[in-house]
């Protein structure tokens, strides 16, 4: 397919030929379903701990005799039905993290590129570099594609870092490397700017495989 290619300043310059099999083809909604779980599986910290009733500070002595008080039976204080006392099957730490097959993952990156195209969100715009690292003017180059501010995903074709340095200060904007996607980003961002230079690697990179 091909689609046009727009200079920073938001006007057209030429066109670009994109893969079909990356940015046109059939949306999988099951995979972008399972590889955006998965990133926020992963992301999860999985640190929460509670105390059993053998961990907590309590003291082992009967509260109060067996019979004669009316009371049901107790052996200490650390029961889980007293107040203060541990907690029966509650979180411990552990990792919540798992690995996605290749396959799977590779067809969500593609499903959602396909579908940015579909929505017209995905506009591709000739590469460009901050030379100077200053948020204000990566905010002139955006503000040319985005007008209200929602929340914009920008694709490199390399790790720019001064790009990246620059995007710091803009909260409504994530940046992403090519090779580095992240399908939740994919999925909320109302907006996707590619460059040139990462639709080319795109093209190569999830086209022949």
């Amino acid at each position: 397919m091909e689609t046009k290619v727009f200079s920073i300043d938001g006007s057209e310059v030429r066109s670009i030929e994109l893969n079909d099999q990356v940015f046109n083809r059939e949306v999988s909604d099951g995979s972008i379903y399972y590889a955006v779980n998965n990133e926020l599986a992963n992301r999860r910290v999985g640190t929460a701990c509670t105390k059993t009733r053998a961990e907590v500070h309590y003291s082992n002595v009967k509260p109060y005799k067996q019979k004669g008080t009316g009371n049901a039976r107790a052996g200490d204080k650390k029961s889980p039905v007293w107040v203060g006392g541990g907690t029966i099957f509650g979180p411990r730490p552990r990792d919540y993290s798992y690995t996605l097959p290749k396959k799977m993952k590779r067809l969500a990156m593609k499903s959602l590129l396909s579908l940015g195209v579909k929505e017209e969100r995905l506009v591709v715009v000739e590469d460009f570099s901050i030379d100077s690292g200053k948020t204000k003017d990566l905010d002139l180059i955006i503000k040319n594609f985005v007008k209200d501010e929602t929340r914009t995903i920008l694709i490199l074709k390399d790790d720019d870092v001064m790009v990246r340095r620059a995007a710091k200060n803009i909260p409504y904007l994530r940046v992403l490397s090519y090779n580095r996607l992240s399908a939740k980003e994919l999925l909320y961002g109302r907006k996707l700017l590619v460059l040139e230079g990462a639709a080319k690697n795109l093209n190569d990179f999830y086209g022949d495989k």
